[in-house]
């Protein structure tokens, strides 16, 4: 897929919400939501295709936190794996300065970050467990780049969609973002039916009734 078509992509996902897109995952029998990874502040929603990092505890030999921000482009979501920890970050207000500046759809960590206040003021979508003021820098290091990593139990392969906004992220397979769009659209629409129409005066069990609602998510 070109940048082109990938710019593409990430504008029909963000014309959705995460909650319809979970749902048209569940259609699909694919586990995408991942428990735990919350918006860093609220108001802002970004996708884009996953540029996996994954951490281990530090070796002996020093390692790297990560000096790759300046190879990344702005189709790219930042997934940071340091396994769930809350005790040290991997991601802090210089990263944030860079990846801002680089125009990065965002970034989705494991674990905790660092330096809220530039977060905020720049506005830089983020979603992670929390935040912490304790590096990372000589407790972790960065052991495997664009390989497959673990978001919060939820498998993410380099590429794949990765989608975010106030409810949370999602994660969309490489193979399946057509085919989950399509889903996610009807249930959207489906959903955006059923309020027009209790507006009108029908009520909810009408409504829902009419738009098969109980029946949108279910696996086919």
């Amino acid at each position: 897929m070109t940048e082109s078509e990938k710019l593409k992509v990430i504008e029909k996902y963000k014309s959705l919400s995460t909650p319809a897109v979970s749902d048209a995952l569940d259609r699909l029998g694919i586990k995408g939501g991942c428990e735990g990874i919350k918006p860093l502040y609220y108001g802002i929603k970004s996708a884009g295709f996953a540029v996996t990092l994954k951490y281990l505890p530090v070796s002996l030999a020093k390692e790297s936190v990560g000096d790759y921000i300046d190879d990344i482009t702005e189709t790219s979501m930042l997934v940071l794996d340091n396994n769930g920890r809350l005790d040290c970050t991997v991601w802090g207000g210089i990263l944030t300065v860079v990846a801002k500046r680089r125009n990065i759809s965002g970034t989705v960590i494991d674990g905790v970050c660092r330096d809220v206040e530039t977060v905020n003021e720049l506005e830089y979508p983020l979603w992670s467990r929390g935040h912490f003021m304790v590096t990372g820098k000589d407790r972790v290091g960065l052991v495997g780049f664009n390989v497959p990593v673990s978001l919060s139990k939820v498998r993410v392969n380099p590429d794949d969609l990765i989608f975010g906004d106030n409810s949370g992220v999602v994660v969309i397979p490489y193979a399946k973002i057509a085919e989950v769009l399509e889903v996610a659209l009807k249930i959207e629409e489906a959903e955006e039916k059923i309020v027009e129409s209790v507006n009108s005066g029908l009520s909810l069990r009408e409504a829902r009734e009419k738009y098969n609602y109980h029946k949108l998510q279910s696996k086919r």
